[in-house]
């Protein structure tokens, strides 16, 4: 299996080498950008922020070497999707239709927190139009490539979306993690598909204002990294919260792998990597039990309509559709007005059921500590089919985002970690839970992503 970190060092490796001398932030810095200027970084990011980038750097070397504490992300690169503000900067969604946007007049509090512990923030990252696709696609701006699979077959394959840009910076070495947002995926969605760590807190847990909203009801602003340590480390630093994952022998964890829904058409590699994974997890002594967890059966009726993407898309983008329409990618404006349809009363119908349904599910997983599924059922596609053909990114889209926005809908928590075997196309594993559960969530991750880890050596 796949050690996590891959290739690159991530965050606590950098800062390790910070503390001790071997690595400076401006050098670090200096790194990431030649990294962001190469052509497998080409669409990744809207706008970059270079200048302001280095002079962080450079202020936390001065100060570090004047014997300052070194700041939790030690002038280190960051990304952030172009959802958030930032000050100075124009929030766009990556639409052409938000052209008009003014320069923010503050950060975000997610950005804020980011600066305030010590992040260099090196642009502003593409992604699928105003957040509304698990492909990544943009017309717009280009379309990242996967970098996590570029190399292995170069085939040019789907970023995954919607964090799109984010996953690709994190993957080509243009920043050590990347601020996203997850409304039915957008953060598991392209770690799975790149190789990387996604971690998709419980939605109350870290801030949204200054973000571009998809759905209030499921939007959660989270980051992609390359392992679940820095996962951790970055989620402490948006959501102000010290962490305490759960941490226990093996055979104390008990796991349910749901068998409705998260299992079905499984691409082969998918399968083989996720009972691999199960396999190696139960050998170390984790107790896994597969349940028919009948409530996901459920999910695609309660959704039928358009679901709270729809109707609160709608509510936000209707007057913008009125007036610039035609600046939309009309794969996003076709699912937007889908919303014009769900009326007050069957939008208080979907908030009933939803809760209905969380009681469901909280009930039938409550004797387990977390749950397993593969993140997505399929590999990363090759990008240009894509391109040109409404239904196959339609069918591709349903696809990638049918497990991991089970977890958004019930509140939870989840985090999607590498489990493919060296040289094999990314497989993303879910470790997820209901709401407030990201202590376990955590802890069980860091002893998946440890058991793996160990079985490569």
């Amino acid at each position: 299996m796949s050690l996590t970190r891959g290739p690159l060092p991530d965050l606590h490796d950098a800062l390790a080498a910070l503390r001790a001398g071997r690595l400076s932030a401006a050098a670090g810095l200096e790194s990431c950008l030649a990294a962001a200027d190469g052509d497998a970084c080409r669409a990744a990011f809207l706008r970059r922020f270079d200048p302001a980038a280095r002079a962080v750097a450079s202020g936390v070397d001065a100060t570090f070497a004047n014997g300052a504490p070194l700041p939790p992300l030690g002038g280190l690169a960051v990304s952030v999707k172009a959802l958030f503000d930032i000050a100075g900067q124009p929030t766009t969604a990556a639409s052409r239709a938000m052209d008009d946007a003014p320069p923010a007049a503050a950060d975000c509090s997610a950005v804020r927190r980011l600066r305030e512990a010590g992040a260099a923030i090196v642009g502003h990252t593409n992604l699928s139009e105003f957040a509304y696709s698990g492909v990544g696609i943009n017309p717009h701006h280009g379309t990242p490539v996967n970098a996590g699979t570029l190399a292995l077959d170069g085939i040019p394959r789907v970023p995954g979306g919607s964090t799109s840009g984010g996953a690709t910076s994190v993957a080509t070495g243009a920043c050590y993690a990347a601020l996203g947002s997850d409304t039915g995926g957008s953060i598991r969605i392209p770690a799975a598909l790149q190789g990387l760590v996604g971690f998709k807190n419980t939605q109350a847990a870290t801030p949204l204002d200054g973000c571009v909203p998809l759905s209030p009801t499921l939007d959660t602003s989270c980051a992609i990294t390359r392992s679940v340590r820095d996962a951790v480390l970055v989620h402490e630093v948006i959501a102000r919260r010290e962490m305490r994952p759960t941490f226990r022998p093996p055979r104390l964890w008990r796991v349910a792998v749901p068998t409705t829904l998260m299992l079905d058409s499984l691409e082969p590699a998918v399968a083989d990597a996720f009972e691999r994974t199960l396999a190696q997890v139960s050998r170390a002594g984790v107790v896994i039990e597969r349940i028919a967890l009948e409530p996901l059966a459920r999910l695609a009726a309660i959704n039928a309509n358009g679901g709270f993407a729809a109707s609160e898309s709608w509510h936000w983008h209707r007057q913008r559709l009125a007036t610039r329409g035609d600046r939309y990618d009309p794969r996003v404006a076709g699912r937007i007005r889908r919303g014009e349809a769900i009326s007050a009363a069957d939008y208080l119908d979907l908030v009933a059921a939803r809760r209905q349904w969380i009681d469901a599910v909280t009930a039938a997983t409550a004797g387990y500590d977390a749950l397993l599924s593969p993140t997505v059922p399929i590999t990363a596609p090759p990008l240009a089919p894509l391109l040109s053909d409404d239904n196959a990114f339609f069918a591709c889209n349903a696809l990638l985002l049918r497990n991991p926005s089970a977890v958004n809908f019930l509140d939870g928590c989840a985090l999607s970690l590498p489990c493919h075997e060296p040289g094999g196309l990314p497989v993303g594993l879910m470790v997820w839970a209901p709401a407030g559960c990201d202590d376990d969530v955590l802890g069980l991750s860091l002893t998946i992503e440890s058991l793996l880890a160990a079985e490569v050596r």
